[in-house]
């Protein structure tokens, strides 16, 4: 029965590189997820002001903007096994140990900008994982890293007894020291159990001996397939729409059911628990169902919709010094509207760069696209953060508005992938 399940059946007959990819993701649950829920909260309780959390999350995006433009050159050249490797330690590793003993907001800024160079083993992370795939398995790959990523949501209780037993400072300097360890075993495990991929091989020998700045001169070239594919342009913009989203939230919403709805610390991790234990349950039964087929259009419209009530809804409750009864039950419908709108437009944002992007110069146009999406995106941590300093509702207003942008661009601009067009075709 289990194996009827598409996504269980892909799961279970993973191999090679795609495997050790997906099966290493959970480790972000006795790691980085740990902490996550408290790293604004943290900050604050540090002395950092709204605003500058905001000018973090901008800075950060910046950081992540350099480091995206070259990560296309410094894949080709070191190749997707070893790149993913030395900076998996750059950009998690070593700012984990900065966080556990930041005092300021200037520690803060100095991890931000090494965490950025996270973007580099983003883009060779993701040559590994899919470029020996059979490309009708791509989104279900994604679906399985959504799943893994959140299962780890199931150790949030191990940071709730921690902050409600040594209090909130103390609890997150020692889920970072956590996280600095688990993470580096994870970066081992996976170097260990993968392999050069064949189009990163071909790539190594091609840039072998040839400098940088040539290869970086080269992007005009990419640039140029990047603007004549229809394609690339339309999911570029929704991953942009989506990210943006995703970076508001990611930082403002433990804030403000914290600080305007009156929810205490020790409760924060359970609301992503909440929310991810949902999108793993929607992963594995409602999503599969929409997204079986070759068109991605419905489930994409579908996905922007469900967010946007999730964000309108969460705007609409009203504030409390204290939790009540009626604010856990508003929020439980956040939650689950959340978890079906932001699962599903992950995978489906992710799915469609890959699906539309070239093969053969799959790593480069991935770096332009990245760095396109976040300079796009940086801005609204900063303009977040000034919102939230005046009402910290009003992130997620803006976050309505560019959810309603994403329902127009898959409403009315729709763009076919290679693997639509048979299905549009026999229509």
């Amino acid at each position: 029965m289990l194996r009827k399940n598409p996504l269980i059946n892909t799961l279970l007959n993973l191999r090679g590189n795609g495997r050790a990819s997906v099966y290493t993701e959970p480790m972000w649950g006795l790691s980085m997820m740990l902490v996550l829920p408290y790293a604004s909260v943290f900050m604050l309780a540090l002395g950092v002001h709204d605003e500058q959390i905001g000018f973090l999350a901008t800075v950060s995006l910046l950081s992540q903007m350099v480091f995206g433009l070259l990560s296309g050159v410094i894949t080709d050249k070191l190749g997707r096994r070893a790149t993913t490797a030395i900076f998996d330690v750059v950009a998690w590793v070593i700012p984990c140990l900065i966080w556990a003993f930041a005092q300021n907001f200037w520690w803060f800024l100095v991890a931000s900008l090494v965490n950025g160079v996270w973007q580099v083993t983003m883009n060779s992370w993701d040559c590994l994982l899919v470029e020996d795939l059979d490309r009708r398995e791509i989104p279900k790959v994604y679906s399985l890293v959504k799943v893994a990523a959140e299962f780890s949501a199931l150790f949030a209780p191990i940071a709730a007894v921690l902050v409600s037993s040594l209090g909130l400072e103390l609890a997150v300097r020692i889920l970072y020291l956590n996280a600095f360890f688990i993470m580096a075993v994870k970066v081992w495990l996976l170097y260990r159990f993968t392999t050069e991929t064949e189009t990163g091989k071909v790539r190594m020998a091609e840039t072998k001996g040839v400098s940088i700045w040539r290869l970086l001169r080269e992007y005009r070239g990419v640039l140029r397939l990047i603007i004549h594919s229809k394609g690339t342009i339309f999911s570029l913009i929704i991953a942009a729409l989506v990210g943006a989203v995703a970076l508001v939230n990611g930082t403002f919403w433990q804030v403000i059911i914290n600080q305007r709805l009156g929810v205490p610390d020790a409760l924060l991790p359970f609301f992503p628990m909440v929310r991810s234990l949902l999108s793993v349950l929607f992963f594995f039964t409602l999503i599969p169902m929409l997204t079986h087929g070759k068109n991605l259009r419905v489930p994409t419209i579908l996905g922007f919709g469900v967010y946007l009530v999730g964000q309108v809804l969460l705007v609409g409750i009203p504030a409390q010094e204290s939790a009540v009864a009626s604010t856990y039950a508003l929020l439980a419908v956040c939650l689950l509207l959340d978890a079906f709108g932001g699962g599903i437009l992950f995978m489906l944002a992710e799915s469609l760069v890959a699906l539309h992007v070239d093969r053969a110069e799959r790593s480069r146009v991935m770096a332009i696209q990245r760095t396109v999406v976040m300079l796009v995106t940086a801005p609204f941590g900063w303009i977040s953060g000034w919102l939230s300093g005046m009402d910290r509702s009003w992130p997620f207003i803006l976050t309505s508005v560019l959810l309603v942008l994403g329902l127009i661009a898959a409403g009315l601009f729709w763009v076919t992938t290679h693997e639509e067009e048979p299905e549009v075709a026999a229509s």
